[in-house]
């Protein structure tokens, strides 16, 4: 049974929207996309690439499969960590209203999401990778199906945007797995997920 991974990039204030570029995802009049350009060194890509090394194939919300599908199709080089990857393996999208994706290797998951990931896990032999997909990967989280958090937490405050884990998301505990910092300052930290959260005080006992 495979794994389901999923991969993000947040800012310190937990902003996820449009970390590649200003036209990725404008939505409430968000005008910052690409906000994780400028840290995109070695330790970044050797990370990323790592990543990539270990997919057996992906799944992605509509918008960011839209995204994916609008630029990897025209990297064409095999020996690209991404590209090679995404553009060989199969893809999910989970979707209501996608009919006929272009992008070859792509299935439609347009039923029960916690019926048809599951299934999808027991029949994929190794990692099953979400990369993006904030809401896709909400409901995920919410139903249980991650296995392993990689959260790339970025040197910069927005101010703005949709957030990886808004007001009202499921409380939730995570044990930390392992972690690097990038010489631009990205904290890279893996979590899979323990459970519900725990909870003590540092109040003074009441006969102290």
């Amino acid at each position: 049974m495979g794994k389901l991974i999923v991969t993000a990039f947040v800012s310190l204030d937990g902003v996820h929207q449009a970390p590649g570029g200003p036209q990725e995802d404008t939505r409430d009049g968000f005008d910052q996309g690409g906000w994780i350009v400028p840290y995109g060194d070695e330790d970044f890509g050797r990370f990323i690439g790592g990543v990539f090394s270990r997919a057996a194939a992906f799944l992605l919300g509509r918008r960011t499969y839209d995204i994916f599908a609008a630029y990897w199709p025209k990297m064409t080089d095999p020996a690209d960590p991404v590209a090679g990857k995404l553009n060989a393996l199969p893809k999910y999208v989970a979707s209501a209203t996608l009919t006929d994706p272009g992008w070859a290797g792509t299935t439609v998951l347009g039923g029960d999401l916690a019926k048809e990931v599951t299934a999808l896990k027991e029949r994929t032999d190794g990692e099953l990778q979400v990369h993006g997909s904030g809401a896709l990967a909400r409901s995920l989280f919410a139903l249980g199906l991650v296995d392993r958090l990689h959260l790339l937490t970025f040197p910069v405050v927005l101010g703005a945007g949709r957030r990886l884990f808004p007001e009202g998301s499921p409380p939730a505990a995570f044990r930390h797995t392992d972690g690097q910092i990038t010489a631009t300052g990205v904290s890279l930290q893996t979590y899979d997920p323990a459970g519900r959260p725990e909870y003590g005080s540092y109040e003074l006992p009441e006969d102290a």
